[in-house]
């Protein structure tokens, strides 16, 4: 059987945004709902670490990493018009990038064969240099940065499912050959990245495929690509480690999207 790791902080409830719609209630009906699954009992569920100012600093400013620590302490409630935080924000964020480097170990390391990583705040629009779009850091950049550094991997593939491109994963990775980064995504929408013409650039040409879809798109699109065109692409990249940034906002019941998706 295989091990799976479900990964999850109470700190991320005291990320307190409400009534913004990136929300700790979106993270406790999560939380219930697994407790109540027929799947609790066969889950593992490592704690999450925090991640360390030398792991963000893979992928994050430094300055950067410094004005949300400081902001969250000094009582900050907004980082830009998207973005709140509250002085526990900090520890929700590191705990959150955390999450992943928690994953990353215990896969690499044989403890979990994958992982799901309940976390907030969220993360694929924060950019190198500031944070965006309910975002403070980048988890998924952080976690690929860390198992290429620590553990030597030579590929990592990234699948962004969610319904906004991530802008942030996308840059973080455009011009390294060594982290393929797709997305499928509804477009034209927030951001305004993620046209099929963004490809990467330099050494990364080529390693960038984004998937821009009308609004109302359904099941039968999102399995197409996934069957015809993401597996293919990642058979032929054969990475070492997948990670899928997992928002779940291109569901039909999203009021701030106008994707078909259904979770049947």
């Amino acid at each position: 059987m295989n091990k799976t790791g479900f990964i999850y902080h109470p700190q991320y409830l005291k990320h307190d945004t409400e009534p913004h719609p990136e929300n700790p209630g979106r993270l406790k009906a999560i939380q219930e709902k697994i407790e109540s699954s027929e799947i609790h009992p066969y889950l593992i569920f490592p704690e999450p670490r925090r991640a360390t100012d030398d792991e963000l600093v893979a992928n994050h400013d430094l300055g950067h990493i410094n004005h949300v620590r400081t902001s969250c302490r000094n009582g900050v409630q907004n980082l830009d018009g998207d973005t709140v935080i509250c002085p526990d924000s900090w520890d929700a964020a590191v705990l959150s990038a955390g999450a992943g480097l928690t994953a990353i170990d215990q896969i690499i390391t044989g403890q979990l064969d994958n992982a799901f990583t309940a976390v907030r705040p969220p993360g694929h629009h924060a950019e190198k240099d500031r944070a965006m779009g309910f975002c403070l850091f980048n988890n998924v950049a952080v976690a690929a940065r860390y198992a290429i550094k620590k553990y030597g991997l030579n590929r990592v593939f990234i699948f962004d499912w969610d319904v906004h491109h991530g802008n942030g994963t996308q840059h973080s990775f455009y011009s390294d050959p060594s982290v393929y980064y797709s997305s499928a995504h509804q477009y034209p929408f927030y951001p305004g990245t993620g046209g099929e013409d963004e490809t990467g650039t330099g050494d990364g040409l080529g390693s960038t495929l984004n998937f821009p879809l009308d609004a109302f798109t359904g099941d039968s699109a999102y399995l197409d690509i996934i069957k015809n065109k993401l597996i293919p692409e990642i058979q032929n990249f054969q990475p070492d480690l997948i990670i899928i940034s997992a928002g779940f906002d291109a569901h039909k019941d999203d009021p701030l999207a106008q994707m078909r998706v259904s979770s049947v």
